[in-house]
């Protein structure tokens, strides 16, 4: 089935007009759906017709989220290539691996990248476009303004064809190595723009404000698409500064946004030191970690019951499961075990838990978490084998280990190669760091194996403190003792002012779990 996206958003035009699509605070532009509409026919036409960008082409972004809006999603499906998302934040060697990979006709980058990435971006033969007018740009460099201008603002007659075109391509986080390069289909956006709308309860509708201050070229994306359906407003910043993230929610009475817990737990100390009038945000999302029992009563008393926590994945677009408002509570032992699993999973969505060899396992074992559902990716570009190792039966192998309880609730217990297997035993670095995560000191941890001469690896734990805060190695292991015993307790723990962590907030335990290894034979996952 084919599609006309032109047409699709001339008819959110007509029902939205002058409603506010998209807000960019950094650079003080506002778009309404009217003006967002011809904007984005006008950057699609002009890849399309003076670029040359047809099917079977990529054109590679490497942008802040303001810029990165206009040339997100409605422009996407408005022309036939593809769009490669990579993070900015990445280094010059990751953006030359990955153009090197993908082989863009065409990169549109920020102009303060320019003096890095030109020379690496002349090598490969690709045409370079800077998303800002610029005094003596070089010859072979392109404005993005110049060719807006030149470019008409007609709707087309493109129609892409819903599940076979590859619309986009993404690289995963590579939180566990390289990162992979996903490819999506329109109907992969669609699945997950609709998993928004399966779940009532998050209330995105024509009153929406989101805040989009992780990367758009990662999971922040996920809310772009429910927020343009529904008639709301897309508000970007380009990094996570949370006085700055206060400031705007406040002006711009935001409504919805997404937070790792790190930053929930650093937003609660800001806003109890300065109470700022925040009672326009109706829902928070947040994913990669779950939330701490212990600092859960004291968000919900600063905030109130606007809390959600999401699963999803790079290959699987959309949330899987969700763990709802009125899971968020502490009042009884089964409910603070519920606040661990990610939710019960969205109504449509295939999951099981799975062993080695594939076979379905019961309620309450734990093994391999599979999904299959309309948002399961094409496979990763140019990688077949990787593509054949993680997909089967229309199914993503997410390497993540889990179960699924007698309710219905898919708890994630780690990655695979996140489990440490010490004298036997497995231990899973995430309920170690989620009982750490229980001492008021503790601002956040990582947890890895070490070399160990007799076990094959020892748990150990790198601990960041809370500003100003103390505590002793000795009451951090006993306090896991006490929650999890003996065996999964760290047998070390190192204090340091810092983690490694990822442009979506998620701490990178293999650089962690790197320097130990050193000299010994294994795999760093």
């Amino acid at each position: 089935m084919k599609l006309n996206f032109c047409r699709v958003m001339r008819g959110l035009v007509r029902r939205f007009g002058d409603a506010e699509a998209l807000a960019n605070v950094e650079r003080g532009r506002r778009f309404s759906y009217r003006e967002y509409h011809l904007l984005t026919n006008r950057i699609a036409n002009a890849i399309r017709d003076e670029l040359g960008v047809g099917p079977g082409d990529r054109f590679l972004l490497i942008l802040e989220n303001d810029n990165l809006s206009l040339l997100h999603m409605p422009m996407f499906l408005k022309q036939e290539g593809t769009a490669v998302l990579t993070n900015m934040r990445d280094s010059l060697e990751e953006h030359r691996r990955q153009v090197e990979f993908v082989k863009p006709k065409l990169v549109v980058l920020e102009n303060r990248l320019l003096g890095t990435h030109l020379p690496m971006l002349r090598e490969t033969g690709c045409q370079v476009v800077v998303v800002d007018k610029e005094v003596d740009l070089p010859a072979d460099v392109l404005a993005l303004p110049d060719l807006i201008d030149r470019a008409s603002d007609r709707d087309n007659d493109v129609a892409l064809d819903q599940t076979g075109h590859t619309a986009m391509m993404r690289f995963t986080g590579g939180t566990t190595g390289n990162g992979k390069c996903a490819m999506y289909t329109p109907d992969n956006i669609m699945a997950c723009r609709d998993s928004f709308f399966i779940h009532s309860e998050l209330g995105w509708d024509a009153q929406t404000r989101a805040l989009h201050v992780a990367p758009l070229s990662h999971g922040a994306a996920m809310l772009f698409y429910p927020t343009l359906f529904s008639g709301g407003t897309s508000v970007t910043m380009n990094a996570l500064d949370l006085e700055a993230w206060i400031d705007v929610a406040e002006r711009e009475r935001i409504t919805h946004s997404f937070l790792v817990p790190t930053a929930l737990y650093r937003l609660l100390e800001l806003q109890r030191a300065t109470p700022r009038n925040l009672t326009s945000l109706r829902t928070l999302l947040y994913g990669a970690a779950p939330m701490s029992p212990a600092r859960l009563k004291d968000l919900l008393e600063c905030f109130g019951p606007i809390f959600v926590q999401s699963y999803a994945a790079t290959e699987t677009g959309m949330i899987v499961s969700l763990l709802g408002k009125a899971d968020h509570r502490i009042d009884s032992d089964a409910a603070v075990a519920r606040l661990g699993s990610t939710g019960r999973v969205t109504p449509g969505v295939e999951v099981f838990i799975a062993d080695e060899q594939g076979q379905e396992l019961a309620i309450g074992e734990t093994g391999e978490i599979r999904i299959r559902c309309r948002a399961v990716v094409q496979g990763y570009y140019g990688n077949p084998d990787q593509t054949a190792a993680e997909f089967a039966d229309d199914c993503w192998r997410s390497g993540d280990l889990g179960f699924i309880d007698p309710d219905g609730y898919l708890h994630l217990v780690d990655r695979l190669k996140d489990m440490i297997i010490t004298g036997g035993f497995n231990v899973y670095a995430v309920e170690v760091e989620a009982a750490l995560a229980e001492h008021p000191a503790v601002l956040m941890s990582a947890v890895v194996g070490i070399p160990h001469a007799e076990w094959g690896e020892a748990v150990h734990a790198e601990v960041v403190l809370r500003a100003g805060a103390t505590v002793d190695e000795p009451a951090l292991i006993d306090l896991v003792k006490t929650r999890l015993g003996s065996f999964k307790a760290p047998k070390s723990i190192t204090l340091v002012d810092s983690l490694p962590i990822s442009a979506v907030g998620k701490v990178l335990r293999r650089e962690v779990r790197a320097k130990y290894w050193q000299g010994h034979q294994r795999a760093i996952g």
